[in-house]
Order: structure tokens, then C-alpha cells, then sequence
């Protein structure tokens, strides 16, 4: 197969994934972008948590969040759970790294914030915790997952909003979740500018 034909494939199938997971998502990232608005709207916070790409995309989250996605408005609360090296290392150390995310938001979150929760499989062990953590603390949850959603699908309440991608590739997963949270980024912009 040629270096040409690799790359034409990739992008082919990226277009075709983003395409079927418009029809299929856009009530679902509607209602996560509603929950993370009013989440905000009330002073309240969000975390988020992932591994691999998805720890990255924790992050860019709440980059765009504390500073801004593309128009000027104030800093809003936002905390990626994956960028502090000592805390991580420490809970992986003593207790687990399933705990990583769950021991930070019982320590971090409160009532009426929101956790995005990302795992392209819907069975991260790391993350499921923190969505148990979470409902401890009477937080809701947006969960970015795919395939058929995972064990994470099964926890959900009816005040979390699931937005699962309909692929089973992960690269594939991961790119529709890159393009939902800059949609998610715009609706929040446009609600505090």
C-alpha cells in the first residue's frame, strides 16, 4: 500500500466518522454542552480525567477552559486531573492507579460541579472510579466514550450526559472526541462572552 493511499485512507474515514457521528451525537453533545453551561453558570467547576490521548484531551479541555477557546470572556473553573506528576505518582504508589482520578475528586469536586470523563473504550478502571467518586460528591457527568460504550454507559444517571462516538476505531474515537469538545468549547464561549 502506497505512503499516499495510508494517508488518503485516514483521512477518508476520519470525514466519514465525523459525518455519521453528527446525526447521531448532536442531541447528546447538546445536552452536555446545557449541563457544562449551567455547571458554570453557578460558579461551580469542572474536572476532567483520561488517559493516553484522552489525558491529553483532558488537558486541552481545561486549557480552553481557564483561558479561552476562541472569543474573550472571563476564566472559567476547570481542573485537569492528569498533569499533577507527584499527586498521580503518589496515589499509584500507596493505593492504585485505578485511584489516580477518584481520590482527586473526592478531594477536589463538590455539588454541582461536572466531571468530563474520557475513555474511547468505556472501561477504563481509572476513570469508572472517578465517575463512582463523582456521584458521591453529587457531581454530575459528561463521559466521552465509544464502541458500545463500555462499563462506564452503565453507570450513568439520568443527570449525566453520555456522548459515545459510533466506531470502533480507536484513532477514529479519538478524533470525534477532539471535535466535540471544541464544540462544547464554542457553546461555552458564546454562553460567557
Amino acid at each position: 500500500m502506497s505512503v499516499d493511499t495510508i494517508i488518503r485512507e485516514h483521512f477518508e474515514g476520519s470525514i466519514a466518522t465525523k459525518q455519521r457521528a453528527l446525526e447521531v451525537l448532536l442531541p447528546a453533545v447538546t445536552a452536555g454542552a446545557n449541563l457544562l453551561c449551567a455547571a458554570l453558570h453557578n460558579d461551580a467547576k469542572v474536572l476532567s480525567c483520561g488517559n493516553g490521548g484522552s489525558a491529553a484531551d483532558a488537558q486541552h479541555f481545561s486549557a480552553e477552559l481557564l483561558n479561552r477557546f476562541e472569543t474573550e470572556r472571563r476564566p472559567l473553573a476547570a481542573v485537569a486531573l492528569t498533569t499533577d506528576s507527584s499527586t498521580l505518582t503518589s496515589i499509584s504508589n500507596d493505593y492504585s492507579f485505578d485511584d489516580v482520578f477518584s481520590k482527586q475528586v473526592e478531594a477536589l469536586g463538590t455539588s454541582g460541579d461536572v466531571l468530563l470523563a474520557i475513555s474511547t473504550s468505556g472501561n477504563s478502571a481509572n476513570v469508572s472510579k472517578a465517575i463512582a467518586a463523582a456521584h458521591q460528591q453529587r457531581m454530575s457527568v459528561v463521559a466521552l466514550t465509544g464502541r458500545d460504550g463500555g462499563q462506564i454507559a452503565g453507570q450513568l444517571t439520568d443527570s449525566d450526559v453520555e456522548i459515545r462516538v459510533p466506531d470502533e476505531r480507536t484513532a477514529r474515537i479519538q478524533e470525534v472526541h477532539l471535535l466535540v469538545i471544541h464544540a462544547l468549547c464554542a457553546v461555552i464561549d458564546s454562553n460567557f462572552s
